[in-house]
């Protein structure tokens, strides 16, 4: 590495490498040969160990998520509602224009004789619900749009954010998932959430509504493409 090139400090690493391992355990899952006899749908239930242990590792250096900055119950419920209002948003953006290609790991916990794989779900809805939104939540608005208004994410005050910082994320954001402009929609909201109460248990309390209430619609629905 050049002398000149800046290395990423501590408290960014503790933000992008649990985001980092996931999504390569999810290209693992999504390219693994059929023919090794893996079932490749497992590998999720090892993104969720893994990571979750990643973020218990760091977590003494996530200040955001400290105890006192836990919002009020104004706050909360308000995550609460942007939460619910993107679940709803986001079942109904799916048509083919608003798509940028297939999934590459699908996920659908059948047997073979279509009967759901009980232990598959749960350890899914428990990573959708519970890990992702905390891990997300932390790359994309805590580091990354933090990070775009100035390299010294840590000393910017969320609430200071420009709208430049939050369209950039977004748009990075909205990359990572097939349906773009529920993407669109999804980080949008999670990011003026977080820029107006300055906190992000807000952004990760409507991350974890949106995806626990996902998880259950698409159990109780059968569509499983959403997952």
């Amino acid at each position: 590495m050049p002398a000149d090139t800046p290395a990423l400090s501590p408290a960014a690493l503790a933000r992008c490498v649990p985001f980092v391992v996931f999504m390569a355990l999810l290209a693992l899952r999504g390219y693994l040969p059929a023919d090794l006899g893996v079932d490749a749908r497992w590998i999720y239930g090892a993104q969720t160990v893994i990571v979750g242990g990643l973020l218990a590792w760091y977590w003494r250096g996530y200040g955001e998520l400290v105890r006192q900055n836990l919002p009020d119950a104004r706050q909360t419920g308000w995550a609460v509602v942007v939460g619910i209002a993107v679940f709803a948003i986001w079942v109904q953006l799916d048509a083919p224009w608003m798509q940028l290609g297939s999934a590459t790991a699908t996920f659908v916990p059948l047997d073979s004789a279509g009967q759901p794989i009980w232990p598959l779900i749960a350890l899914r809805l428990a990573g959708a619900a519970l890990v992702v939104p905390v891990m997300e939540e932390l790359f994309w608005r805590s580091f990354l749009m933090r990070w775009i208004q100035h390299p010294g994410f840590e000393r910017v005050d969320p609430q200071t954010v420009g709208l430049k910082a939050v369209a950039l994320s977004t748009f990075v954001f909205t990359l990572a998932h097939t349906l773009w402009l529920a993407a669109i929609v999804a980080g949008l909201a999670y990011a003026l959430l977080y820029r107006q109460t300055g906190k992000l248990w807000t952004a990760v309390i409507a991350h974890a509504v949106t995806n626990g209430l996902l998880g259950i619609w698409v159990i109780r629905t059968g569509r499983w493409e959403f997952w």
